[in-house]
């Protein structure tokens, strides 16, 4: 009787995991490169920056000089370093307070279906997109040029200037305009975010407020806007990582110059692993990573603990 039980027990609880994964072996055998991919270079990065950082490694030959945290502190008391995580937050921030609401204005317009050509919109406000950054950066610096480029060119002639501007060489401009050119770059992403939320806003809401006499304006702020909010806790998330990836574009435009000024956390960690003025320092730009990520999973934590708030606070309301 306690063997036929035992094997009722087992037959009701099914295969064991090894029988499983048997019966899957070739779907295991199909995700097995891509498991592999991810353990070389994603994995087993991040494992390895938490070693190189506490040591005094050029990147060259074995790790004998173990400096603990050494690395941490000077990273901290390097001016240099507070510029970059600075310039990289103004990214951040210039993203979701100038990029987010403008994005959110012109899919709005964009998904009134009695614009013409709008489709035709789409695709031209998306391209910039797929261009290639290198390409974009290569452009604007010729276009920008203080000696003979186009848009100075345009503004002396037009006597909107008395003399060139160099963009790109101003300790004042260069950040702001490597921020414009960044968000006419990326802005495509973050409209057809917002034009994908605005289809899941049922259109007899927007008729149920024409019929009551609502303006545009009171549509925008009480049908609008409380509808995308959910959604737009996930764009604010995705904008801002999105934001964090300007190295290419500042790299080509400016490098970090002048002065530091455009310097970001990207560049300042390539600067000392890759492009160093003297031997480079690889487990210094490790330690560098490792504050910066740090730094990014904390603030990546805002928008999920407001989602979370708001749907509490729904719940509740419910209740």
């Amino acid at each position: 009787m306690l063997i036929g039980a035992g094997v009722s027990v087992r037959s009701r609880q099914g295969p064991t995991l090894a029988r499983r994964m048997w019966r899957h072996r070739w779907h295991y055998l199909f995700v097995l490169p891509m498991i592999v991919l991810y353990l070389l270079f994603t994995a087993w990065p991040m494992v390895a920056s938490w070693v190189y950082s506490v040591f005094n490694w050029s990147g060259y030959g074995p790790m004998t000089d173990f400096v603990g945290l050494a690395n941490f502190r000077d990273a901290f008391s390097d001016p240099l370093f507070w510029r970059a995580f600075r310039n990289t937050g103004i990214f951040a921030l210039f993203a979701i307070f100038i990029q987010m609401p403008l994005s959110l204005l012109i899919a709005i317009v964009l998904n009134n279906s009695a614009l013409r050509g709008r489709n035709i919109y789409r695709v031209l406000l998306f391209l910039p997109v797929v261009t290639t950054t290198a390409v974009v950066g290569v452009v604007f610096a010729v276009l920008l040029d203080p000696s003979g480029g186009p848009i100075n060119e345009f503004l002396l002639s037009h006597t909107f200037l008395d003399r060139p501007v160099n963009f790109l060489g101003s300790d004042h401009l260069a950040l702001p305009t490597v921020l414009v050119i960044d968000m006419w770059k990326g802005m495509g992403v973050t409209i057809v975010y917002w034009l994908a939320a605005l289809q899941t806003v049922p259109a007899e809401m927007y008729e149920a407020a024409r019929i009551d006499g609502a303006g545009r304006r009171q549509v925008f702020f009480r049908i609008t806007v409380p509808l995308l909010a959910p959604l737009g806790l996930v764009i604010l998330l995705l904008t801002f990582v999105t934001s964090l990836n300007a190295f290419d574009i500042v790299k080509v435009m400016t490098d970090g110059g002048p002065n530091g000024s455009t310097e970001i956390m990207q560049t300042y960690i390539y600067r000392y692993a890759f492009q160093p003025e003297g031997t480079p320092r690889f487990g210094f730009a490790a330690a560098v990573g490792i504050l910066f990520g740090v730094a990014v999973m904390l603030m990546s934590l805002i928008p999920v603990l407001m989602r979370r708030w708001q749907q509490h606070r729904s719940e509740g309301a419910d209740r």
